[in-house]
C-alpha cells in the first residue's frame, strides 16, 4: 500500500468543495431512507456540514486499517442519524460499508441496520438508538484513552473521542450522570457536537425542553461554544478550540433539520419517514445535486476516499512507534482480550485456598478475596463502584484510584449513577485493551439494565458486580431487596448472571466472567455468611451452569436445584430425608441451558421428585423442574427485618424443603 496524498480538499473555493462533499451525504441518506421506506433522513441532512469538516479536517482514522488502535473514536449518540455515519463510512471507502450495503439500507443481513450496530472494520465503534446511552458510552471511550494513555504515553495513544448528539439525548437523564462525571474527570478528549435543531418528534423542542444547555455544562465544567452548524469556518475553529481546552467541550450548533428539503427543512416531518419523491427532487434542486439517486460523482467521491486514506502515513509512523516501544507486547496482548492463560493458575490457587481454610463468608467477600489476587496481577481489570465500594467489596489493596490528575490508576469511583457507570464500562469495554468491573446493590440493576442490555446486544465483556442479592440483605427492607431481579437478569440474551454458594463457586464465576469475552456477566453476590460446600476441584463446574454437588447411590428420589445462598439449605435437606437425594447447583441458569442436550438430560430428565430453591420468582426455574415441582422461593415483595427471620418468614429453610420433599414422596 502506498502513501496516500494528505491532500483533504482542493484549496480553491474549499468551501464549495466541502458543501459538495457534504451533499453527497445529505443525497445519499434522502436516497437510503426513500428506498427503505423508512427511517429518518432529517439529522444526517442537518449535521453533514459539521460531519464534513470533523471528518476531512480532524478525524483521525483510515478505513484500510479500521482497528487502529490509536484511531479517533466517532459516536452518532442519536442512532436513529444512522445514514450519516453509513455515508460517511461508504464514501471514506471503508471496504465493508459499500454501496449496495447502503441500498440495502435497514434490511435483513445488511449492516446498514435501522440504527447502528458496532462493527468497528466496518467504522461502527458503538452499538447507538436509545438516547442518551452513545454519549454515554463516549465518556468511557474518553475515559479508557485517558488510562491507557496513563500507562502507554502519548507515542502509543493519543486521540480524541467526537460525539455528535441532540436533544433526546440531553433529555435522557443517563447524559446527565455521565457528562457531570466527565467533567469531574476533566475528560479533555472528549468533543461533543449538538444538533441544536430545535425540533423535536412532536413538535418544537420548546414543547418539553426549554434548559439552558450551555450553563448546564458549564456547571458541569465544561467547555462550551455556540456556533452556526452550516457555517465551514466555523465549524473548523469551534472544534480546533476544543481540542486544546482542558476540559470536556460541548460545541452548541445551530442547525436546520432535514436541510435543504424544500417545504420539510426545519420540520419534524423531516425527523423519522422518508421525504417522498417530490420533497426529495425539490431538495435536489437546492442542493444543486443534478444526479441520479446514489449516485456520487467521480470528483466528489476521490475528495472523500481521500480523507479515508489521509492519515496512513499517521497509521505507519505510529506502528513504528510501538514495534520500538517497551510496551509492544503488553499492548498487544492488552487489546487480544485472551487472559485465560494468565488467570487460570491464579483461580486455582484461590479455589485451594477456600477449600483449605473453608471460611463461612459472605459471597460478596469472597469476591473481594478473588479480585485482591486478580487485580494485582492483572492490571487492565478496571474497578469500580457506584459509591458502594466497601459494600461491593470492588476496592483492593492493588486498586489506585483514577482522578482528573492522574489517570494512571485502575479503579473509578463512579458516584450514585447506576445507569451511567454501565454504559461507562461498555465504553471502556468497547475502546479495548480494558476489562471493566464495577459494582452496586442487585436491586439497583433496575438502574442498570438499558446498559446491561445493550453490552449483551454489543457482545462486551463487562462485569457487573452486583451485591445484597435478595431478602438476606435483612434490615434495609423491600426497596433494597432484590426478588425479580434474577430473572429479569437472565431473560437477557446472552448476558450471564452468576449466583456462587461459597468461595470456590465465587473464584470460578469470575474466571469464566473474565474468560467470556463476547458477554456481559452478572455476579449476584450475598450480604451474609455461607459455609464453604464444595471441595477443590480441577475443572471449573461453575462453566457447567449446574452440576452434581452432593449426590446419592444409584437413581435419586429426590433431586433439589438451588442457587446460591440457598444451596447450603438444599444440602442440609438431604442429610435429613429420608431417602436418595440428589442436590444440584445451580450457579449459573444459562450456561447450563447452553451445555449439550445429554448433559442436560442427565440432571433433570430422571422420575425423581424436583424441587427447586431460590430466594427470587419462580420465572425461568419452570424449564428445570417443570410446572408442576415444587418451587420454594419468594411471591412477593420483601420486608424490614434481620435477614433470618425473612427467609423463616417466607418458608425458605431446610424445613420448608424437607416437608416439600416427604409430601411429594408420600404422593408417588
Amino acid at each position: 500500500m502506498s502513501t496516500a496524498s494528505t491532500a483533504k480538499v482542493p484549496s480553491a473555493n474549499p468551501d464549495l468543495h466541502l458543501k459538495k462533499m457534504a451533499n453527497a451525504i445529505r443525497a445519499l441518506s434522502m436516497d437510503a431512507v426513500q428506498k427503505a421506506n423508512s427511517g429518518h433522513p432529517g439529522a444526517p441532512m442537518g449535521l453533514a456540514d459539521i460531519a464534513t469538516v470533523l471528518y476531512s479536517k480532524f478525524l483521525k482514522f483510515d478505513a484500510k486499517n479500521p482497528e487502529w488502535a490509536d484511531r479517533d473514536r466517532f459516536v452518532l449518540s442519536g442512532g436513529h442519524g444512522s445514514m450519516l455515519l453509513y455515508a460517511l463510512n461508504y464514501l471514506t471507502g471503508y471496504e465493508k460499508m459499500t454501496l449496495e450495503q447502503i441500498k440495502n439500507f435497514r434490511q435483513l443481513g445488511a449492516i446498514t441496520a435501522g440504527h447502528p450496530e458496532v462493527e468497528h472494520d466496518a467504522g461502527i465503534e458503538t452499538t447507538t438508538g436509545p438516547l442518551g446511552q452513545g454519549i454515554a458510552t463516549a465518556v468511557g471511550m474518553a475515559l479508557g484513552e485517558r488510562i491507557h494513555n496513563g500507562r502507554y504515553g502519548d507515542d502509543i495513544v493519543d486521540h480524541y473521542t467526537y460525539v455528535m448528539c441532540g436533544d433526546g439525548d440531553l433529555m435522557e437523564g443517563i447524559s446527565h450522570e455521565a457528562c457531570s462525571m466527565a467533567g469531574h474527570l476533566k475528560l479533555s478528549k472528549l468533543i461533543v457536537m449538538y444538533d441544536d435543531n430545535g425540533i423535536s418528534i412532536d413538535g418544537a423542542c420548546d414543547l418539553t425542553f426549554i434548559d439552558d444547555t450551555p450553563k448546564r455544562f458549564e456547571a458541569y465544567g465544561w467547555d462550551v461554544q455556540t456556533i452556526d452548524g452550516h457555517n465551514y469556518e466555523e465549524i473548523e475553529a469551534a472544534i480546533a478550540k476544543a481540542r486544546e481546552t482542558g476540559t470536556p467541550s460541548l460545541i452548541c450548533c445551530k442547525t436546520h433539520i432535514g436541510f435543504g428539503a424544500p417545504t420539510k427543512q426545519g420540520s419534524n416531518k423531516a425527523h423519522g419517514a422518508p421525504l417522498g419523491d417530490e420533497e426529495i427532487a425539490g431538495a435536489r434542486k437546492n442542493l444543486d445535486w443534478p444526479h441520479a439517486p446514489f449516485e456520487v460523482p467521480d470528483d466528489i467521491l476521490g475528495m472523500w476516499r481521500a480523507v479515508g486514506q489521509q492519515n496512513y502515513q499517521k497509521f505507519l509512523d505510529w506502528n513504528e512507534r510501538l514495534d520500538g516501544s517497551k510496551w509492544k507486547e503488553c499492548h498487544t496482548k492488552a487489546h487480544a482480550g485472551n487472559y485465560s492463560d494468565a488467570i487460570a493458575p491464579l483461580i486455582a490457587e484461590l479455589k485451594a485456598d477456600f477449600a483449605d481454610k473453608k471460611p463461612k463468608r459472605a459471597t460478596r467477600q469472597t469476591s473481594g478475596d478473588c479480585l485482591e489476587t486478580l487485580v494485582e496481577k492483572l492490571w487492565l481489570l478496571i474497578g469500580g463502584s457506584a459509591d458502594l465500594t466497601g459494600s461491593n467489596n470492588t476496592k483492593v489493596a492493588a486498586s489506585k484510584v483514577i482522578d482528573r490528575n492522574d489517570y494512571q490508576g485502575n479503579y473509578v469511583n463512579y458516584g450514585v449513577r447506576e445507569f451511567g457507570m454501565a454504559a461507562c464500562m461498555n465504553g471502556l469495554a468497547l475502546h479495548g485493551g480494558l476489562l471493566p468491573y464495577a459494582g452496586t446493590f442487585l436491586q439497583f440493576a433496575d438502574y442498570s439494565r438499558p446498559a446491561i442490555r445493550l453490552g449483551a446486544l454489543m457482545k462486551q465483556r463487562v462485569v457487573h458486580v452486583m451485591t445484597h442479592d435478595s431478602i438476606g440483605l435483612g434490615e434495609d427492607g423491600p426497596t433494597h431487596q432484590p426478588v425479580e431481579h434474577f430473572a429479569a437478569l437472565r431473560a437477557i440474551p446472552n448476558c450471564y448472571l452468576y449466583r456462587p454458594c461459597d468461595g470456590i463457586e465465587t473464584a470460578e464465576a469470575w474466571e469464566c466472567a473474565i474468560n467470556s469475552k463476547d458477554a456481559p456477566s452478572v455476579l449476584a453476590l450475598t450480604r451474609q455468611g455461607l459455609p464453604t460446600l464444595c471441595d477443590n476441584r480441577k475443572e471449573n463446574m461453575v462453566s457447567k451452569g449446574a452440576y452434581i454437588l452432593k449426590d446419592c447411590d444409584g437413581e435419586p428420589d429426590v433431586t433439589i436445584f438451588a442457587s446460591g445462598s440457598e444451596v447450603y439449605l438444599a444440602v442440609e435437606a438431604a442429610s435429613i430425608i429420608d431417602a436418595a437425594v440428589r442436590v444440584v447447583s445451580v450457579p449459573c441458569m444459562d450456561l447450563f441451558f447452553d451445555q449439550p442436550a445429554e448433559y442436560f438430560t442427565e440432571l433433570v430428565c430422571n422420575k425423581s421428585v424436583k424441587i427447586a430453591v431460590e430466594a427470587g420468582i419462580r420465572q425461568g426455574w419452570d424449564r428445570i423442574i417443570g410446572g408442576h415441582s415444587t418451587f420454594i422461593g419468594m411471591n412477593s415483595f420483601g420486608a424490614s427485618a434481620p435477614a433470618g427471620e425473612l427467609f423463616k418468614h417466607y418458608g425458605i429453610t431446610t424445613e420448608a424443603i424437607v416437608e416439600a420433599a416427604n409430601r411429594k414422596l408420600s404422593q408417588k
